[in-house]
């Protein structure tokens, strides 16, 4: 039986109301299993055929896979690259990026056009003016997460958040944080979201100077650095890392002994489905509006879940992705050294 989501039922509502304006869909499964195309396998250094029309056998749409993609993934891949061929009537073909650095290249030279991006690759070729956001990936039935700072409670902080009703006391990140300025805090990874960038990107944002920092290397870390005291002030972490098993069963009083200070709002993107801007806006519709029909097929379904880990998607935007694309920004971090 296929399941139902209803962020899609809600979208087949409103193509369904829309339809007169939007392209025509065969919604009924091909009469047999299209031939799939072999993927190219890697990305050429320019882009091809730019003369002929987008979407013609001399210039196909090209389907990215993940980087790193097995035979498994390849098949399946193949598999949706038929589907958009049979029911598009553009020619699909697939390829495989060395790396999300590459992909974003690739959309830069027009070498591929779908792809499922991490979110700061996505930032970095919707900022190059090459991606267009669709669709944000759903996990645990949301497509955002947040992030929380936290600190020992013995060090006299001022606590902003209510562990009961799971919500700030204030809104105003500028106070919540203004006491950990001259503070050193754990962050986890150069690279991590929720553990690093986005919380730099708020204390930035509200003029909070710290002391240079602590990069412990993972979430757990962070607090059970917390935990010991005498390495740093506060961390962040992703929500709620001191509940992580390991943590619980080492340190029973962990929970009292450090705080949530305050929570950042969910913010941070899963992954991010997009279309290249070199299709037309008609064009990118018509795929998005097919890939909505491919997840109602099993087959579909499954491949697509295999290729890039996707159970349900959520129709979404660029403007979508602005308050992080705002703190990630206001991190100063390059987004070129966040993409590997």
């Amino acid at each position: 039986m296929i399941r139902k989501s209803p962020r899609l039922i809600l979208f087949f509502t409103i193509l369904i109301a829309l339809g007169c304006n939007l392209p025509r869909l065969d919604l009924t499964p091909p009469t047999q299993t299209p031939t799939p195309v072999t993927p190219t396998g890697t990305i050429s250094s320019s882009a091809s055929s730019p003369t002929v029309e987008l979407g013609r056998a001399e210039n196909p749409i090209i389907l990215a896979l993940p980087p790193g993609s097995d035979a498994a993934k390849v098949e399946a891949a193949n598999f949706i690259a038929a589907q958009f061929t049979e029911r598009t009537g553009y020619a699909v073909v697939t390829v495989i990026p060395d790396s999300q650095a590459a992909l974003v290249d690739a959309f830069a030279r027009g070498n591929a056009h779908i792809a499922l991006f991490e979110p700061y690759a996505y930032l970095l070729s919707h900022q190059q003016g090459f991606a267009k956001a669709a669709f944000a990936l759903v996990q645990d039935d949301k497509t955002l997460y947040g992030s929380q700072f936290l600190a020992r409670r013995e060090a006299g902080v001022s606590v902003h958040f209510n562990p009961i009703s799971e919500t700030n006391i204030i809104d105003d990140a500028g106070i919540a944080l203004m006491q950990f300025n001259n503070k050193k805090p754990c962050w986890t990874d150069k690279s991590s979201a929720s553990g690093y960038v986005v919380p730099l990107g708020y204390l930035n944002a509200n003029g909070v100077v710290t002391q240079p920092a602590a990069f412990v290397e993972g979430h757990p870390t962070v607090v059970r650095s917390l935990y010991a005291s005498g390495i740093c002030d506060f961390g962040a972490t992703y929500v709620d890392a001191r509940k992580f098993p390991s943590l619980e069963d080492q340190f029973p009083d962990l929970i009292e002994r450090v705080a949530v200070i305050w929570r950042i709002p969910e913010i941070i993107p899963y992954q991010v489905f997009a279309f290249s801007s070199d299709m037309p806006a008609p064009m990118r519709d018509l795929f998005a509006n097919t890939m909505l029909v491919i997840m109602q097929i099993d087959q579909g379904r499954a491949a697509l879940e295999t290729v890039y880990g996707i159970k349900e998607l959520s129709p979404v935007n660029d403007a979508y992705y602005d308050q992080f694309r705002r703190y990630v920004e206001a991190s100063g971090v390059s987004l070129t050294d966040l993409i590997k």
